[in-house]
């Protein structure tokens, strides 16, 4: 049986608008951060939630440092604007946090928000919120 992702390896499933995302620690194991718990460990099955599971999967040299990270972790508790799961994800697979999801996120609604002062046009909002989403990377 083929392997679906290796120990290291940044694990992503839809919720919602937006995607979930943890560090796959092997053993079914998987390093994600939650709104009511902060950052812990919970098996696959609770990480995907019955979702569908998306891998990305790093060069070794990434993943074991993602596991050297996440071993030392000292868990933090949620925040969206400072330390949501990307936040968790890139401090452990990239040594700083990042999340670019809201990154995209924030660029959409300021563009959104300017086009439509400018115009007055529900249109423009639309636009310029999609070019926003569109001009950050996410990753």
């Amino acid at each position: 049986m083929a392997t679906r992702y290796l120990p290291g390896d940044v694990l992503s499933r839809r919720k919602g608008f937006v995607m979930h995302k943890g560090v796959a620690l092997g053993g079914g194991r998987v390093l994600h951060n939650s709104p009511f718990r902060g950052e812990h460990v919970v098996s696959e099955h609770e990480f995907l939630d019955g979702k569908r599971l998306h891998v990305k999967r790093l060069q070794t040299r990434d993943r074991m440092r993602a596991l050297r990270a996440a071993e030392s972790l000292e868990p933090r508790s949620y925040s969206l604007l400072s330390n949501n799961c990307e936040h968790t994800v890139s401090r452990v697979t990239k040594g700083r946090p990042d999340s670019p999801q809201l990154r995209s996120w924030a660029a959409g609604i300021g563009l959104g928000a300017l086009a439509f002062a400018l115009t007055r046009h529900p249109g423009a909002a639309v636009a310029g919120y999609a070019l926003g989403r569109n001009l950050v990377d996410d990753d």
